[in-house]
């Protein structure tokens, strides 16, 4: 079997410098440019997270990054408060905020990263 240790997860965006400004300034998580100028998030778990760029990017379908929060709420009123739509399906039980409640999963919503790639926050 392979080595495991140091594993870690990775996704592609089509503009590295629209998801540095992203991930640093928008979302407050330390980014680290790699020499060969690829991203690494540092998350406050311990778990790094690899962004390059990709020529002609589709983004993802299906959300590449989970953030638990202790309240869903603020952290929506937060990523709005910063530009950031947390209100992007329409064929979802979600409030006029983009949260999903009540569906006996957890209380979630969903937003893009300037890639078009899904990201969630959901509570704890």
């Amino acid at each position: 079997m392979f080595q495991v240790d140091g594993a870690y997860s990775g996704f592609a965006v089509d503009d590295i410098d629209a998801a540095r400004e992203f991930y640093a300034d928008t979302l407050d998580l330390k980014v680290v440019t790699l020499d060969n100028g690829f991203l690494q998030l540092h998350l406050a778990s311990g778990a790094a997270v690899l962004i390059y760029a990709k020529p002609h990017h589709e983004p993802a379908g299906f959300t590449i990054l989970n953030f638990p929060v202790d309240d869903v709420d603020a952290a929506v009123d937060e990523l709005n408060a910063k530009g950031v739509d947390t209100a992007i399906y329409d064929d979802m039980p979600t409030d006029s905020k983009g949260i999903m409640r009540e569906t006996g999963g957890p209380v979630i919503a969903w937003f893009r990263d300037p890639a078009g790639n899904v990201l969630a926050v959901h509570e704890r």
